[in-house]
């Protein structure tokens, strides 16, 4: 029996953690790790004590953290936050079991709302798939096959790295974490239905949800002021572009009480006789009018007495109209929910709260009102700090949490109905309907920017801004790049899908010369002005900045990207999700600048470019474990049963690439940009992708001295078949002296093989080759995930001397607020970049930290350099 209970813990699930406060641990070989609170860890063996060695799914880091500032997880849940990339949101989501808990039961097929891009636009969908994504893995995704408007703004098909998981379009469908669900609203419990009535003879008033909407040409009736309206539904649906506040419905009244024209943000939703006659509601203000009512307003005898005001406090169902505050004593009942509507204090408050879009429901919005907004509520107003803006069960309108200045009595400490949606102290939590929340009179409205791309210019960003640096200044290397570069507010500045641009640019010039050269070429009378302003803007106010300061801010690379979007026929360098080739590709043909690759064909035409792409061969089946790969492309799977990974090294995809397409160096690049095999942002050829830390691209070169590949004397041919021959060392290139040429090709596996001749520069030559190997050093990696790029950097001489950058690592406020560049060393990722295709095949995915996983397996473009030939530019 014991036997069997020691088998039981053995297999028993590691328990789960969340950091609940930001939280920093030192590591002896990453030194100061900085853990966000939302950090999710799982426990390693032997965690006991008051100090527990866990892992952090986000980073892959072990470390070893406090007891104390850790939150046990139930396993259920876990799975659920586990995907969820910002830890905030996760911190957030946490407190919200119920929400969760809905989730993991909603049943396929369910209507809901997904959020789409950084702009998290909300679109219509329905639930096609719950659970993992990669065998082994506990993180629950959603599957979503998106609807209307969105259709054809997905990723997939229902597939995610070749896998169907459902079947719909192309382009419809997308897999993401929890906190990218809005859920419909759904209907009370009847405890709370009951106590959120307002009777009015023999009229209940109910709340309604999406699922009982009324139809167009229905009857209503409604709560307005303290009497009762009706009228006819001329519209019920979605507001556009406000989805997430849920159905509205357009009523025609019996009396002119209204105003609404039918208009709503220059689209007319339906018709009406006059504005006075036009009302907009949500659809949980309004019930069918009873078949006894013929009177929509009750009589004066049937208003209904108050009781002496009772303090404000933070729920919200409608209690009596305050308009006093009376703190010094608590509530005389239990604190029930307090209509965010009452907050101000106004007897008509119910009207204003109904009456109209001006004033609606999306009046906290329109205004601007996030988290981290200084607001206020009541008259005499309360004032406070937003916390938490989200959906509340039984709400149906956004709510807001907010931390008062000053305690209320029935206030709480960030909770709601038991539930937890953010912390502070006690009695300071209140919560409301955004659309009643006011911002702090006792502070100017900031100043609103005309749009996301003037952002950049607004005042609000001069704290934020870089200098100028007119000299030239060199690239800082070593220590010292590491010191002058690494924390917060430190690379390139990202804002509004510039990741592309930001990763590109950091790569390029943050420890690197060998590109300096396209910003020093001088102009010619035939330049524009565009030419000269980039060239000035490159040079004076982003690569000088960086490598003197360590920062730039996002209103300089703003100014090059209008520049972009003027010269070139693509509209969306300002605003839209580009990638790193197309950012180049346009920057170099707007500086004019002479072509980074010269390739020669078969045909030995030569062609001129910036950036090669990768087409490696199509992959054959996996070889069976007893017999030797057969050698028509790269090494996908190392020959060995546990194999887990198809790995490939730049270096053989780049030989590989060229001998199959039968093409050349026409001469030695200086730099060499090469994208990786990978067709979208979803798709790609290879798990991971080896960076060969030195490229040698001797034997690709054109006109030059080559070693025969057998004696080592000057190679006089060369067969692209003998590279898939298994036979004499497969995946290498062939290049053969006059014999030994002979000799190989007369083999009779062979005789269909036909080798070219290799020009020998200055004529024949006799005896052994000594020259040295062209060699290209790796400088930089860009990679992408889930739309978004970073980038690595060889910041100096040491096999650890890595840095990661990421732009927008971090991020002050939400919509209104500003990114945070972020760039810290990684020399954990020297270990990786030190092994073979085989050593890296057979390591386990999930062990890579965190950094190493990136760039192994989400590589999108490597840059080579040599230094030594960009002297000559």
């Amino acid at each position: 029996m014991s036997g069997a209970t020691d088998h039981s813990r053995r297999r028993r699930t590691p328990k789960m953690y969340m950091v609940e406060s930001e939280h920093k641990v030192q590591d002896q070989l990453e030194g100061a790790i900085r853990l966000p609170r939302g950090s999710l860890c799982q426990v390693q063996e032997g965690g006991r004590g008051e100090q527990l060695w866990v892992k952090v799914l986000d980073s892959g880091s072990v470390v070893k953290i406090d007891r104390q500032v850790l939150l046990e997880v139930p396993a259920d849940l876990a799975s659920i936050l586990e995907p969820m990339s910002d830890p905030e949101s996760r911190f957030q989501m946490f407190y919200k079991p119920q929400q969760l808990q809905r989730l993991a039961n909603l049943p396929l097929g369910a209507e809901l709302w997904v959020k789409l891009g950084q702009s998290e636009e909300l679109a219509e969908g329905v639930l096609r798939y719950r659970g993992n994504l990669r065998s082994g893995s506990n993180a629950v995704y959603f599957g979503v096959q998106l609807k209307g408007w969105a259709m054809g703004k997905g990723s997939s098909n229902g597939s995610h790295k070749g896998q169907q998981f459902f079947q719909c379009p192309e382009a419809c469908a997308v897999f993401v974490a929890a906190n990218r669900l809005v859920l419909p609203p759904r209907a009370s419990s009847p405890g709370k239905e009951a106590a959120g009535r307002h009777s009015y003879g023999q009229t209940a008033m109910l709340p309604r949800t999406a699922d009982s909407a009324p139809a167009v040409g229905q009857r209503v009736c409604f709560l307005m002021g303290e009497g009762l309206e009706a009228g006819v539904v001329r519209f019920c649906g979605l507001l556009p572009g406000k989805a997430a506040l849920g159905p509205f419905v357009g009523i025609q009244l019996d009396s002119p009480v209204g105003s609404w024209d039918g208009w709503f943000k220059d689209e007319q939703l339906c018709s009406m006789p006059t504005p006075q006659h036009g009302l907009l509601l949500p659809v949980s203000k309004v019930s069918p009018e009873p078949r006894t009512q013929h009177n929509p307003r009750p009589p004066p005898n049937l208003k209904h007495t108050r009781n002496p005001p009772p303090p404000p406090v933070s729920k919200l169902q409608a209690p009596p109209s305050p308009t006093t505050i009376d703190q010094s004593r608590g509530p005389s009942r239990p604190p029930g929910p307090l209509s965010p509507s009452r907050c101000r204090g106004e007897v008509g408050g119910d009207q204003e709260e109904q009456a109209g879009s001006e004033a609606g429901p999306e009046a906290g919005l329109e205004a601007g009102l996030e988290v981290g907004s200084m607001v206020e509520v009541n008259d005499p107003p309360l004032f406070g700090v937003i916390r938490w803006i989200g959906q509340i069960s039984g709400i149906a309108e956004p709510v807001a949490g907010l931390e008062l200045d000053q305690e209320l009595t029935a206030a709480t400490d960030g909770s709601y109905l038991g539930e937890r949606h953010f912390r502070c102290p006690a009695n300071k939590g209140l919560f409301v309907k955004l659309r009643n929340c006011r911002r702090d009179s006792r502070f100017p409205a900031p100043e609103a920017p005309t749009n996301q791309v003037e952002r950049c210019n607004s005042i609000a960003f001069a704290e934020w801004g870089s200098e100028r640096v007119e000299e030239n200044t060199p690239p800082v290397y070593g220590e010292e790049a590491r010191e002058l570069y690494s924390g917060r507010k430190r690379g390139i500045q990202g804002h509004l899908n510039s990741c592309y641009l930001d990763a590109s640019l950091f790569s390029l010039f943050s420890c690197c010369s060998s590109v300096d050269w396209v910003m020093l070429c001088p102009s010619g009378p035939e330049d524009g002005p565009h030419r000269r302003h980039a060239q000035d803007l490159l040079r004076c106010e982003i690569v000088n900045p960086l490598r003197r300061y360590g920062y730039v801010c996002a209103s300089k690379t703003m100014a090059l990207r209008r520049i972009l979007e003027a010269e070139s026929s693509d509209t969306g360098f300002t605003s839209q999700e580009k990638d790193p080739e197309e950012f180049l590709n346009n920057l170099f043909q707007l500086l004019k600048v002479e072509s980074l690759l010269k390739i020669r064909s078969v045909n030995l035409q030569t062609q001129e470019c910036h950036l090669y792409q990768l087409f490696p061969p199509a992959a054959p089946p996996p070889p069976s474990p007893t017999v030797a790969s057969t050698p028509s492309s790269p090494p996908l799977l190392p020959p060995s049963p546990n194999a887990r990974l198809r790995v490939a090294s730049v270096q053989t995809l780049l030989e590989t690439s060229f001998v199959h397409m039968g093409l050349k160096f026409a001469e030695a690049p200086s730099c060499l940009p090469l994208l990786m095999p990978r067709f979208g942002k979803e798709y790609k050829m290879f798990d991971a992708i080896l960076p060969s830390l030195s490229l040698d691209i001797t034997d690709l070169l054109d006109d030059t001295l080559r070693q025969c590949s057998i004696c080592q004397s000057v190679a006089e041919w060369e067969c692209s078949q003998c590279y898939e021959d298994r036979d004499i060392t497969p995946g290498c290139l062939k290049q053969y002296c006059h014999i030994c040429n002979t000799q190989v090709h007369t083999h009779r596996k062979r005789l269909s093989h036909k080798p070219v001749r290799v020009g020998v520069p200055g004529g024949p030559w006799a005896g052994p080759v000594q020259g040295t190997r062209q060699r290209l050093a790796l400088f930089a990696v860009t990679c992408i995930q889930t739309s978004h790029y970073v980038s690595f950097v060889k910041h100096g001489p040491l096999p650890t001397d890595w840095l990661l950058f990421d732009s927008m690592a971090d991020r002050e406020g939400g919509e209104n607020g500003f990114n945070v560049p972020q760039v810290r060393a990684c020399p954990e990722v020297s270990r990786y970049l030190s092994l073979s295709e085989e050593e890296l095949g057979r390591l386990d995915p999930a062990s890579l930290p965190g950094p190493a996983r990136r760039l192994l397996c989400d590589a999108h473009m490597c840059l080579y350099h040599s230094p030594q030939l960009s002297l000559y530019k």
